[in-house]
């Protein structure tokens, strides 16, 4: 089979891919090449069987085995074995990602390439649906936590006919279209043959049961929705678009299964003089020309509140100080912190009156400068640039 590529090759990965990474190549070919994205096309659709084929061999841990020995070789009958097919192949979170899960065929999920569905029967017990809300916190609270509140519409269990959806001295009834499964099988012809595909039975849209006389308060779905408060705890040094899971706060299971959970998005409003850079504090403070060259204390916002700094005698225009500790918690160890770091700038004076300028002009010789008389007129000459200069 010289004429058939590398496997490997034509999903794009190398010979050490991880069983994701090939998933995630062959979904992205799959979506590109899928004959109902690309109706009529038969180079599309060659595309598409030469990834479906790549695939069905390098997702199974023996037939990668065989095919990094043998070749392609060993599904010919050669050295390895003999050939191999799509049975045993789990298309269906593929396909379901792909086409949303209904439906048959190729855009279906289950056994699309034959055999028998992966998927257990929808009358058992599901898992309800997440849910997503958003919260808005200030800066201080992304630092030190917060308590919020937030009202939402959820649904619950009708008191009326608990969860049944039937009116109360009724039950439903078996569907007859499915015989209670909640799954459909059908047959159809395809680019591999005659295959069977899974879907949802049209019905009893895969509860397995038929309601005839619905609940007069659920209107036959057997929930009740209703807003509710729900208390949502912030933890220290969440960083904005963070998420907040709430285990079970979301959609009510199906069946007897769990509820779903709640996702809360963090939105961190923006602080006017602090930045965050992941557990570090970056902000500036104003220093004057005395408190640079002599030396002295300066007053520092932090988050944990005013601090006074000493700054070094001969600190030079945009110096960067770190303040070990000062930072932003860890969300998982409130014990662990990052660092602020601050920014000294020198402030200029733009208003000074004759005694201090006549101050700053002798200052300016003592040091070898040559200042400026107030005609403009230099005194001295000497070549040393001074304070001034």
């Amino acid at each position: 089979m010289a004429d058939k590529r590398d496997y490997y090759e034509v999903l794009g990965v190398s010979k050490t891919a991880t069983e994701d990474e090939i998933k995630k190549a062959y979904r992205v070919l799959a979506k590109k090449y899928h004959p109902d994205m690309n109706p009529g096309d038969k180079d599309a659709e060659a595309k598409f069987k030469e990834a479906s084929e790549a695939y069905a061999v390098l997702l199974d841990a023996d037939k990668r085995r065989q095919y990094d020995q043998f070749g392609h070789a060993a599904f010919d009958g050669g050295a390895g074995g003999g050939g191999f097919d799509y049975s045993n192949v789990d298309f269906s979170d593929i396909f379901g990602d792909l086409f949303g899960g209904g439906g048959f065929g190729f855009g279906g999920f289950g056994d699309i390439f034959g055999g028998g569905s992966s998927r257990s029967s929808y009358r058992g017990p599901m898992r309800g649906q997440n849910i997503r809300a958003g919260v808005s916190i200030t800066f201080d609270e992304a630092i030190a936590g917060a308590e919020k509140e937030l009202e939402l519409t959820l649904k619950d269990e009708c008191n009326t006919c608990h969860g049944t959806g039937a009116k109360p001295g009724t039950t439903p009834e078996t569907c007859s279209k499915c015989g209670g499964k909640g799954q459909v099988v059908m047959t159809q012809q395809s680019m591999f043959g005659m295959v069977r595909s899974t879907t949802v039975c049209p019905d009893c849209h895969g509860t397995g049961q038929i309601i005839k006389d619905k609940c007069p308060d659920c209107g036959g779905n057997g929930y009740i929705a209703s807003r509710k408060k729900i208390q949502v705890s912030i933890p220290a040094g969440i960083d904005n678009g963070q998420s907040i899971r709430l285990r079970g706060k979301g959609e009510p299971g199906v069946n007897g299964g769990e509820r779903g959970d709640l996702l809360v998005d963090v939105t961190v409003e923006r602080h006017p003089i602090f930045q965050r850079q992941d557990m570090d504090i970056y902000s500036t403070a104003q220093i004057s020309y005395a408190t640079a060259a002599l030396g002295g204390e300066v007053r520092i916002p932090t988050v944990d509140g005013d601090i006074m700094y000493t700054v070094k005698p001969g600190t030079q225009n945009d110096t960067r100080v770190r303040l070990r500790g000062k930072g932003v918690p860890s969300v998982r160890n409130s014990s662990v912190r990052g660092d602020h770091y601050v920014t000294l700038f020198i402030t200029v004076p733009t208003k000074l009156n004759s005694e201090q300028k006549e101050l700053l002009r002798r200052f300016d010789e003592s040091i070898g400068g040559q200042a400026s008389d107030a005609d403009g007129t230099t005194n001295g000459s000497r070549k040393k640039k001074g304070f001034f200069k």
